[in-house]
C-alpha cells in the first residue's frame, strides 16, 4: 500500500512545478510584449528624430544632408511620403546649384523620380509643392519636356500654391513650346504683384523683362518688345544681360525702320564689350543697307576675326 504522505508530497511538487511553468510562461509573454513595445516605441522615436533632424537640415539650407539622409531612410521605407518629398525637393535644390549640366540633370532626374513616386500617394492630392517642383524640374530638363513643365506648374497653381516664380516659369515653358501668346500672358501675371505683397524695388528682374521682350519679338509686336528691352537696360546691373538686351533692341529698331536708333544700340554694345562679333556684324548690315559696302565689309571682317564660326559673317565675306 502506498504511503499517502508520499503521494501528497508528490502532488504538491507537481502543483509547484505547474505554477512555476505558468509563471515562467507569463514572464516570457510579458518580456515578449515589452520587447515588441520597446521596438515599436524605439522605432517611432527614431523616425520622429529623423524627421526632426531633416527639417532642421532643410531650414539651415543643408540640402546635401537632407538628400543623403532622406535617401538612406527610403531604403527601408520606400513609400514614406515625407521622405520622398524631402528627397525630391533637396535633389532639385542641389541640381540647380550645379555648374556642370550633366550633374544638374542627374539631380533633376532624381528629384523627378522621387516626386512622381510621391505623386502616387494620397498625401499628394492637395500638396501644390510637389507639382510646383516637378514643373520646374521638367523645365530644367529642356525644351522636349516643356509641355510637362506647363502641366505641373498649372496643377500647382490650381491648388492655390503661392510661389512668386510660378508665372515666370510658365512663361518660359510656353516660350520653349513656341506658344508666345501663352508666354506673354504668363509673364504678364508674373509682373502683377501678389495681393498683400510688400513693394520690391528689384522686381521685376532684368531677366524677366528680357524674356517678355523675346516673346513680343517672336510675335512681331515690336513696340512692346522695345518698351521691355529699354526697361531691362535701365534696371540691369549685369553687363551680359544689358548686351543681350541692346542687341535685341537694335534688331527691333531696325525692323521698325529706325536705323539710327539701331546703330546707336550696336555702338553702345561695343562700348561695353568691344569683342562682340554680333554687334559688328549688325553694324555691317546697316552700312550695307545704306550702300556703304566698304564700311560694311570692314565690320563683317571684324566679326569674323572675333568669331571665325560666325556663319552669317562668313557668308557675307564669301568664306
Amino acid at each position: 500500500m502506498w504511503d499517502m504522505r508520499t503521494r501528497s508530497d508528490y502532488g504538491v511538487r507537481i502543483h509547484r512545478v505547474k505554477t512555476i511553468h505558468k509563471a515562467l510562461a507569463l514572464a516570457a509573454a510579458l518580456i515578449l510584449v515589452s520587447a515588441v513595445l520597446f521596438l515599436v516605441i524605439g522605432r517611432k522615436n527614431r523616425t520622429g528624430n529623423e524627421r526632426k533632424n531633416l527639417l532642421e537640415y532643410w531650414e539651415a539650407g543643408s540640402y546635401d544632408r537632407v538628400y543623403s539622409a532622406s535617401g538612406a531612410a527610403l531604403n527601408s521605407r520606400p513609400l514614406d511620403y515625407f521622405f520622398l518629398t524631402l528627397h525630391g525637393f533637396s535633389a532639385y535644390q542641389l541640381g540647380v546649384a550645379q555648374i556642370n549640366s550633366a550633374d544638374t540633370l542627374g539631380y533633376i532626374d532624381e528629384s523627378i523620380w522621387s516626386l512622381r513616386k510621391a505623386m502616387l500617394l494620397k498625401n499628394s492630392q492637395n500638396d501644390g509643392r510637389v507639382y510646383y517642383v516637378l514643373g520646374k524640374g521638367y523645365y530644367y530638363k529642356g525644351t522636349g519636356y516643356a509641355d510637362l513643365a506647363v502641366r505641373y506648374l498649372e496643377k500647382a497653381r490650381s491648388l492655390r500654391y503661392r510661389a512668386a516664380d510660378i508665372s515666370e516659369y510658365l512663361g518660359l515653358a510656353h516660350a520653349a513650346l513656341r506658344d508666345y501668346r501663352g508666354s506673354v500672358e504668363a509673364f504678364s501675371q508674373a509682373l502683377a504683384p501678389e495681393e498683400g505683397a510688400s513693394p520690391d524695388a528689384s522686381y521685376p528682374s532684368d531677366m524677366l523683362l528680357l524674356s517678355i521682350a523675346r516673346s513680343y519679338l517672336a510675335l512681331e509686336e515690336l513696340d512692346s518688345a522695345q518698351a521691355y528691352l529699354a526697361r531691362c537696360i535701365e534696371v540691369s546691373r549685369d553687363i551680359h544681360t544689358r548686351v543681350a538686351a541692346r542687341l535685341l533692341l537694335g534688331e527691333a529698331l531696325g525692323k521698325n525702320g529706325d536705323a539710327g536708333g539701331a546703330e546707336f544700340q550696336y555702338g553702345a554694345v561695343l562700348e561695353e564689350a568691344d569683342d562682340n562679333a554680333e554687334a559688328h556684324y549688325q553694324l555691317g548690315e546697316l552700312y550695307s543697307a545704306r550702300g556703304d559696302v566698304t564700311r560694311a565689309r570692314a565690320e563683317w571682317r571684324r566679326a569674323y576675326r572675333l568669331d571665325p564660326s560666325h556663319g552669317r559673317a562668313r557668308t557675307r565675306l564669301g568664306i
